[in-house]
């Protein structure tokens, strides 16, 4: 599949409820070839009204930690596990992650990355490990399906607890370091 059809494919799903109440759909945004992939839990109000992700305030906090460790937005595809924004952003189900995985999926086949990034607990539930404690693992590297991983704070949250930034920054510090140990970026 390329990726204008599984864009479209996207745009028209109504595989769950959740399609029928988006604005947009959000797929992702950044370079399809990008080495860095970064992948949240759901669109917020300013990503539906958009259909670009991180787009609001935790978006722009992500981006002051990028700039803050010298990864530049444009060489990076942020995504996220749903595509359409939860009632009043709640976490997604478990039946609207099963439904929307499959995008997410063929997302990274083509894009290829070297390394995934979950921003929050929710993605790394998914993505890394069902159990996963973000309080405890964050910044812990595993290695899935031929990806280095990792889950950091999601920025949302940061925006809710700013005594964690200090963490996150030294987080996104051992991205920048696996990545130049990759030889990536």
């Amino acid at each position: 599949m390329d990726w204008a059809t599984l864009e479209n494919e996207c745009k028209t799903c109504q595989k769950c409820a959740l399609g029928a109440t988006r604005q947009n759909c959000v797929f992702g945004t950044g370079n399809q070839n990008a080495d860095l992939l970064f992948v949240g839990e759901a669109p917020g109000e300013q990503e539906d009204l958009s259909g670009i992700p991180f787009v609001g305030r935790a978006g722009q906090l992500l981006d002051r930690f990028l700039y803050a460790v010298d990864i530049p937005r444009e060489k990076v595809y942020i995504a996220n596990i749903l595509k359409c924004r939860p009632p009043h952003n709640r976490d997604p189900l478990p039946e609207e992650e099963d439904a929307c995985i499959g995008f997410l999926r063929d997302q990274v086949r083509l894009i290829r990355p070297k390394v995934i990034v979950c921003l929050g607990r929710i993605s790394a539930a998914r993505l890394i490990k069902p159990d996963f404690k973000i309080t405890k693992e964050h910044g812990v590297w595993f290695e899935k399906g031929g990806f280095a991983m990792t889950a950091v704070y999601h920025p949302a949250f940061l925006l809710r607890d700013p005594r964690k930034k200090e963490e996150m920054l030294t987080d996104m510090q051992g991205v920048r370091a696996k990545l130049r140990e990759m030889g990536a970026l």
